[in-house]
């Protein structure tokens, strides 16, 4: 059983250390004594706050969801029209692919196809990304006057995780085939969104003058 992980020099060192070890050799590459030894700590004191290398891993990937979950956030509570937001997200493929990320979320999703009880701290991370981007579509759906009768919320979110899953997974293979003509198609799509909102805002705006 894990322990209720008190943020103590210990347990940050071991996380940080498998953060780097994750995205440099793959979580198949790592030993507890590996582990250890770039943690600067007893290997013992892994399965002590963790309960199991597995465990330790989901761990890594939890504070970096909340991390990456935070900045979109934020993101997305500004200003700027929606297509910026989307514009800058999708900027976030290329970062996030950088920092090591996405290597992370993908090797643990394959380490817990057998693991169910893995599936489901992955399958609550997943759900944290499925939420920001409700938060997020649902209002700019609106103001692009979109029918979620025809486009329902969910739909259009679970389509944009979809595809996002499947560019990083190509891209992270080395393949990038179609994908700059796909997210330039979305791209004109919301331009075109965007100049029907704002036509419909003059519109309204000069039938309000006296």
């Amino acid at each position: 059983m894990t322990r209720p992980l008190a943020q103590n020099g210990t347990v940050t060192a071991f996380l940080d250390a498998a953060e780097r070890l994750l995205i440099e050799v793959g979580y198949a590459n790592i030993t507890t004594r590996r582990l250890a030894e770039e943690a600067g700590a007893n290997h013992g004191l892994v399965h002590y706050y963790f309960g199991s290398m597995e465990q330790l891993f989901v761990s890594v990937l939890e504070r970096y969801t909340d991390r990456l979950i935070t900045r979109q956030r934020a993101m997305y509570a500004g200003d700027e029209p929606f297509i910026e937001k989307w514009r800058k997200a999708m900027s976030f493929l290329d970062e996030d692919r950088q920092s090591g990320y996405q290597k992370i979320w993908l090797e643990l999703q394959a380490l817990a196809w057998n693991q169910p009880e893995l599936r489901e701290r992955l399958a609550r991370e997943h759900r944290k990304w499925i939420a920001t981007l409700t938060e997020a579509f649902a209002p700019a759906m609106a103001e692009y006057g979109l029918d979620t009768q025809r486009f329902p919320v969910e739909a259009m979110v679970t389509l944009v995780v979809t595809f996002n899953e499947g560019i990083i997974l190509e891209r992270l293979g080395g393949i990038d085939d179609g994908h700059t003509a796909l997210l330039a198609m979305i791209d004109s799509w919301l331009v075109s969104l965007e100049a029907a909102k704002c036509g419909r805002k003059d519109d309204h705006d000069a039938r309000a003058l006296p």
